[in-house]
């Protein structure tokens, strides 16, 4: 595993910190976020790494609850994976998500869940699924509609020997991460 990976809890994190990943979402997405460290939700844990005492890649994690086929489950997420594109192409996000994984595997999560179609998901053993899904609509930091759709982009990782559902609904309880 990739040395210099810091752990952030989201109670922990500094003003400093918050105001750097801001920055490095803003630099990495269409949207600044409103200047906000996160798009929809807060997370429970950030992971970083420094390059000059910056902050230069990041992975949010969560870990919550959600229904699968009515059954309720414990599942890892991750969300908001930003490289600043100066440090692209040396191997920091795949670091970091193996870095996530073992998070998650050393967690009680069935399951590691997140929404994105880059090649380092598959090659790290994710699949993508196309469950039935409710959830609900937010858009920056503001509450919206239920809606009820098939997943788009939605990919898994079993962390045990429990296969995933694919033809169960997902219900993330929630806004999704």
């Amino acid at each position: 595993m990739m040395t210099g990976i810091e752990r952030i809890h989201e109670i922990e994190m500094t003003a400093g910190d918050e105001a750097e990943i801001a920055a490095l979402l803003a630099l990495c997405f269409d949207s600044d976020f409103g200047g906000r460290s996160f798009y929809r939700t807060r997370h429970n844990m950030r992971l970083v790494l420094r390059e000059g005492g910056a902050i230069v890649a990041h992975m949010a994690l969560q870990f919550r609850a959600v229904r699968l086929g009515g059954r309720l489950i414990t599942v890892a997420a991750l969300a908001e994976v930003a490289t600043h594109p100066g440090c692209r192409g040396r191997g920091l996000a795949a670091g970091l998500l193996q870095a996530a994984i073992a998070e998650a595997r050393a967690s009680q999560a069935a399951y590691f869940l997140l929404f994105g179609d880059a090649a380092l998901y598959a090659a790290a053993g994710f699949a993508e699924v196309q469950n039935p899904m409710i959830y609900v609509e937010m858009d920056g930091a503001q509450t919206g509609d239920v809606k009820r759709e098939a997943a788009e982009v939605l990919q898994v990782l079993a962390m045990g020997a429990q296969p995933w559902d694919g033809a169960a609904e997902l219900d993330v309880m929630g806004a999704l991460f």
